[in-house]
C-alpha cells in the first residue's frame, strides 16, 4: 500500500506486440512472444501454442465430467487412463478432446464421451472457456458436465468407438469408474499401487467433492 506522497508509477496496459514462429509440428508449434508489461517495458517470452485450434473460437478443447447413474449403484465419475509420452507414464483424466470444425462445445464432448468410453449422455452444463497452463502455453479448454443414465440398454455395456487410425487405439484406453463419494479416496489408492499422474482439474474436482461431502465449511487439509 503507497503511503501519502509517494511518487506514482506510471501504468501501462499489457499487451502484445508481435508473435515470431520459432519452430512448427503437426500438432504444437513454438512462438517467441513480444509483448509489454505494466511497467512498459517490453519483454520476450516463448509460447507454445496448438496448430488445431478451429477458426472463430478461443476453446482449444472440450473436458467432460460423467456422471453414470445407475439403479442400486453408486453415482461413479466415468475416467480414462492412458499412456502420455510428454509424462512419460499413464495419467488418470476426464475423457476429453480437441473441438472439430463446425463443432461447439457440447457436440465435442458427447462425441469425445462417445468414442472414448462408448457412454452416451445429456448435457447438464458447460464452463466459460478455462486456460490450462497459462505460463507456457495458450491452450485452453471448456468443462462440460454429462449425465449418463446406465440404465439405458446402450449404456449398460458400452463399446469404445475410437477414430482409427489414432495415437490411441481402444485397448491404450482404460475407462475407470470411481464413485462419487469416494473420489479422491480412490484416486489416493490407485496413486500408491501403481505410477500414474493425475490431471489437475481431477484432482481438484476430487478436493472440492470431498469437501462437499464431509466438510462443506472448512479448507482440505492433505496429508504428505
Amino acid at each position: 500500500m503507497s503511503n501519502c506522497g509517494d511518487a506514482k508509477v506510471a501504468s501501462t496496459v499489457p499487451h502484445i506486440e508481435k508473435e515470431e514462429l520459432i519452430a512448427s509440428g503437426k500438432w504444437v508449434k513454438l512462438e517467441k512472444t513480444t509483448y509489454v508489461d505494466p511497467a512498459g517495458n517490453t519483454r520476450t517470452w516463448e509460447t507454445a501454442k496448438r496448430t488445431t485450434r478451429q477458426a472463430n473460437t478461443e476453446t482449444d478443447g472440450v473436458g467432460i465430467i460423467a456422471l453414470l447413474k445407475r439403479t442400486l449403484h453408486k453415482d461413479c465419475v466415468v475416467m480414462v487412463k492412458q499412456f502420455r509420452p510428454p509424462m512419460g507414464c499413464h495419467t488418470l483424466e476426464f475423457p476429453a478432446g480437441l473441438i472439430d470444425e463446425g463443432e461447439g462445445a457440447e457436440a465435442a464432448a458427447l462425441r469425445e464421451l462417445k468414442e472414448e468410453t462408448g457412454y452416451k449422455g445429456e448435457v447438464v452444463g458447460v464452463t466459460p472457456v478455462t486456460c490450462l497452463d497459462p505460463g507456457l502455453s495458450n491452450c485452453t479448454t471448456q468443462m462440460v458436465m454429462v449425465n449418463i443414465n446406465g440404465d439405458e440398454e446402450e449404456n449398460i455395456n458400452p463399446t469404445q468407438q475410437l477414430v482409427l487410425p489414432s495415437p490411441f487405439s481402444p485397448e491404450f484406453v482404460e475407462v475407470i469408474l470411481l464413485p462419487l463419494d469416494q473420489f479422491q479416496t480412490k484416486i489416493d489408492g490407485l496413486l500408491k499401487k501403481e505410477k500414474i499422474v493425475v490431471d489437475a482439474k481431477v484432482y481438484i474436482f476430487a478436493m472440492g467433492m470431498a469437501q462437499a461431502f464431509f466438510k462443506p465449511r472448512e479448507l482440505p487439509v492433505l496429508k504428505q
